[in-house]
Formats: structure tokens, sequence, C-alpha cells
């Protein structure tokens, strides 16, 4: 009995650190988004995209 409530204890007390792991997840998807979106926005990217998505769009089937 006493293993029980010791585990069921210890259960509630660990249940915060699934829901702040989950943030630090979501913080750390979002500044690699960014980081993301600053590198594709940038011209010499944009215009390598340009291109690929060009000669994609020209290939003779």
């Amino acid at each position: 009995m006493r293993a029980w409530v010791s585990a069921s204890v210890a259960a509630r007390r660990d249940a915060g650190m699934v829901t702040s792991e989950y943030a630090v997840g979501v913080i750390a998807a979002v500044a690699f988004a960014a980081a993301l979106y600053k590198v594709v926005t940038s011209g010499q990217v944009g215009e390598e995209l340009q291109g690929i998505v060009g000669r994609a769009l020209n290939v003779q089937m």
C-alpha cells in the first residue's frame, strides 16, 4: 500500500513537467521557424528558389 501511495504522489508531483516540456518545444519550434523565414526571404535564397521552381515548371516530359 505504501508503494502505491508514494507512486501516486510522485505522479502528481511530476504532472507539470509534460506541460513545461511542451512549452519549451513550442518556443524552440517558433524560433526555428523565424530563423528559417529570415533565410528563405533573403535575396539570394529567394532567387535560388525561384530558379529551382522555374526549372521544375519548364521540364519537358
